[in-house]
C-alpha cells in the first residue's frame, strides 16, 4: 500500500512545510510514497532514495523548486515526478544515480548547466516534457524521450554516450547551440521528431555509434541536418530535410543505408560523402540544391540507387579519387552538368535519365579518372550528351542523346569508348574527336544532325566501325587536320551533304553510302627557307675593305686582284 505525504507552504492539517521533510518521513517508514504538492515556489535540493512519486497538486507547472545554485533533485531508487517546474543553475538540475526514473508534464530549466544525467547502469524517461536551456545527457543508461521539447539548448539538447541506449520519440527540438542529437560509441532510436535551427548537425552519430532515423523533419540549421562519421553505422528513413547547409553527409568510415527521403533546398550539398565514408542510399531525392545534390570526394564511395535529382546546380560530382555506384537515377532542369567525374575519381552510371541540363556528362582527369555509363538517356542538353577531357576515359554502352548540341565529344587525350548508342537530332555533331584524344565506337547511328554524324580534327584518333549516320546535313563524317583512323562496315545515307569529308589519313573500309565523298587533301604549310648564323668566325665591329676569311679548312688559297685586273 502506497503512503500518502501533503505538503503546502501554507501549512494545514497533516501537511509538511517542504518537500524535504515529506521525503524524510517517507524513508523512514520505508514504504512506496506518493508525495503530493501544493502550488507554490519551493527553494530545496531534494534527494529522493526508494520508491517515491512526486506529483504537483495543480496544473502542471505550479509547483515550482529551485536553487540558486547546484542540482535541485537526486534520484535514488524509482522515483516519478509528474507536473513539477525544476530550475537550477551551473549544475545538473537533476540527476539520475541509481535505478530509475521518470519525469512526466514536467519542466526543467538549467542555466548554465545539465537538465538531466542519467548515469551508468541507470535508466530514465522523459515524457510530455519541457526541457529548456540545458541538455539531457544518457551515458551508459537506457533512455526513453517521449512527446518533449529541448529550447536553446547551450549544448547538445540530447546526448547519449559511452554505451548509452535511448530512444527519443515524437519531440521538437529547437535551437540547439550544438547537436540536436549526438550520439558517441551508444545506441539511439529518434523517430517522428522535428529538429530546427540547430548550430551544428541536428542529429550526429560518431565513434562507432549505432543511430536509426526514421519520419523526421530537420529545417533551418546552420550545418548537416544527419551526419554519420567515425565508422558508425545504421539508418535513416523516411526523414525529410529542408535549408540545411548539407542534407547528410556520411565520413570517416561510416556507412549508413538511407531510405525514402527528401533533401530540398540544402544551401550547398543534398547527400555529402567524402573522406573515406561509404553508405547506401535508396529512393531518395534531392531538389534546388545550392551547389551539388549528390557528391563524393576525397575517397567518399556511395551507392545511389533509384535517386531523383530536380533543378539546383550541379546533379552528381565524384572528384579527388572518390568512388561511386549510381544506379535508376532522374536528373532534370540543373543550371550545370548532370553528372561530373574528375581527378582520379571513378563513377559507374546505370539506367540514368538526364533531361534539360546544359551538359549530361563531364569528365577531366588524369588516366585514373574513369566513368562509365550503361543504358542511359540525355534529353534536351544546350551543349554535350557526353564530354571527355584531359586524359580520363569514358565508356558508354547502350546511351541515348536525344535534342542537343553536340552527342558524344573527346578531347586533349582522353579516351571515350562507345558501344551500342544513338545520337539523334543535334545541332554541330554526333562525336567528335579533337586534340590528341582516341574515340572508338562500335555499332554507333547519328540520325538528323544539322551538321556532321562523326568528326575528328587536330591530331584525334577515330576508330569507328559498323556504324550509320543517317539524314546529316552537312557530312556522314569529316576528318580534319592530321585527324587519323578508320572507318569500317560504316554506312551514310540521306539525301544531302557529303558522305565523307576525306582528308587522307583515315582508312575507308566498306563504306555503304550513295553520297559523294570529298576529298580535302591538307596542303603543307610553306615554310621561309631556313637561315643559319655561324658565330664561330670573327666579329667585326667598323667596315673592312679587300679582307680574304677562311676557317675550318684544311687548305686555304689566297688570291688577290690588282688594280688592272690580273690575279696574284
Amino acid at each position: 500500500m502506497v503512503a500518502r505525504y501533503f505538503v503546502s507552504p501554507h501549512g494545514g492539517r497533516r501537511a509538511y512545510p517542504d518537500i524535504t521533510s515529506a521525503l524524510s518521513a517517507a524513508a523512514g517508514r520505508g514504504r512506496a510514497a506518493l508525495v503530493e504538492i501544493a502550488p507554490g515556489r519551493y527553494e530545496e535540493s531534494l534527494t529522493v532514495q526508494g520508491e517515491v512519486q512526486l506529483a504537483a497538486l495543480g496544473d502542471p507547472g505550479s509547483v515550482v523548486v529551485s536553487r540558486p545554485r547546484g542540482a535541485v533533485l537526486d534520484a535514488f531508487g524509482s522515483v516519478r515526478v509528474h507536473g513539477l517546474v525544476l530550475i537550477g543553475r551551473d549544475a545538473e538540475v537533476v540527476g539520475c544515480h541509481a535505478g530509475t526514473l521518470t519525469l512526466e508534464h514536467s519542466e526543467i530549466r538549467a542555466h548554465n548547466g545539465v537538465s538531466v544525467h542519467a548515469r551508468p547502469n541507470t535508466s530514465v524517461t522523459l515524457r510530455d516534457s519541457v526541457i529548456l536551456h540545458g541538455r539531457a545527457v544518457f551515458s551508459g543508461a537506457n533512455g526513453l524521450v517521449e512527446r518533449c521539447r529541448f529550447t536553446d539548448a547551450a549544448d547538445n539538447a540530447v546526448a547519449v554516450f559511452e554505451g548509452a541506449h535511448v530512444s527519443v520519440r515524437d519531440s521538437w527540438i529547437e535551437g540547439s547551440r550544438l547537436h540536436g542529437v549526438r550520439v558517441s560509441d551508444a545506441r539511439a532510436q529518434i523517430t517522428g521528431c522535428e529538429l530546427t535551427g540547430t548550430g551544428k548537425a541536428a542529429i550526429t552519430a560518431d565513434t562507432r555509434a549505432e543511430l536509426t532515423v526514421t519520419g523526421c523533419t530537420i529545417n533551418a540549421v546552420h550545418a548537416e541536418a544527419i551526419m554519420f562519421s567515425d565508422q558508425s553505422r545504421g539508418s535513416v528513413d523516411g526523414t525529410r530535410v529542408t535549408d540545411a547547409q548539407h542534407g547528410i553527409t556520411v565520413v570517416s568510415g561510416a556507412d549508413p543505408v538511407v531510405r525514402g527521403c527528401v533533401f530540398t533546398e540544402c544551401r550547398d550539398t543534398g547527400i555529402n560523402v567524402h573522406t573515406s565514408g561509404r553508405g547506401r542510399f535508396e529512393d531518395c531525392e534531392v531538389f534546388d540544391a545550392g551547389n551539388i545534390a549528390v557528391f563524393s570526394t576525397k575517397s567518399g564511395a556511395p551507392e545511389i540507387h533509384g535517386c531523383r535529382i530536380s533543378r539546383g546546380n550541379v546533379g552528381i560530382a565524384v572528384t579527388d579519387a572518390a568512388r561511386g555506384r549510381f544506379t535508376r537515377v532522374e536528373i532534370g532542369d540543373l543550371t550545370s552538368v548532370a553528372l561530373r567525374v574528375c581527378d582520379e575519381a571513378k563513377a559507374v552510371f546505370e539506367q540514368v535519365r538526364v533531361e534539360r541540363c546544359p551538359s549530361g556528362l563531364e569528365t577531366r582527369g588524369n588516366g585514373g579518372t574513369t566513368a562509365d555509363v550503361t543504358d542511359a538517356v540525355f534529353r534536351d542538353f544546350d551543349m554535350s550528351a557526353a564530354e571527355a577531357l584531359g586524359q580520363s576515359r569514358v565508356t558508354l554502352k547502350g546511351v541515348s542523346a536525344e535534342r542537343g548540341v553536340v552527342g558524344f565529344g573527346v578531347g586533349e587525350e582522353a579516351q571515350l569508348f562507345v558501344h551500342d548508342c544513338d545520337v539523334t537530332a543535334v545541332s554541330i555533331g554526333g562525336a567528335l574527336g579533337f586534340g590528341k584524344a582516341r574515340l572508338v565506337a562500335r555499332n554507333l547511328t547519328v540520325t538528323g544532325s544539322e551538321g556532321v554524324g562523326l568528326c575528328g580534327t587536330d591530331s584525334a584518333y577515330l576508330d569507328v566501325v559498323n556504324s550509320a549516320f543517317v539524314d546529316c546535313t552537312v557530312a556522314g563524317a569529316s576528318f580534319q587536320g592530321t585527324c587519323g583512323g578508320r572507318l569500317v562496315d560504316c554506312s551514310v545515307s540521306g539525301t544531302q551533304g557529303a558522305a565523307v569529308q576525306d582528308n587522307g589519313l583515315v582508312d575507308l573500309v566498306s563504306l555503304r553510302t550513295s553520297l559523294p565523298v570529298v576529298k580535302q587533301i591538307t596542303k603543307p604549310v610553306e615554310r621561309p627557307p631556313t637561315i643559319v648564323n655561324n658565330y664561330d668566325g670573327p666579329v667585326f665591329n667598323a667596315e673592312v675593305h679587300g679582307a680574304q676569311l677562311a676557317w675550318n679548312n684544311n687548305n686555304v688559297i689566297q688570291q688577290q686582284t690588282n688594280e688592272d685586273g690580273s690575279s696574284t
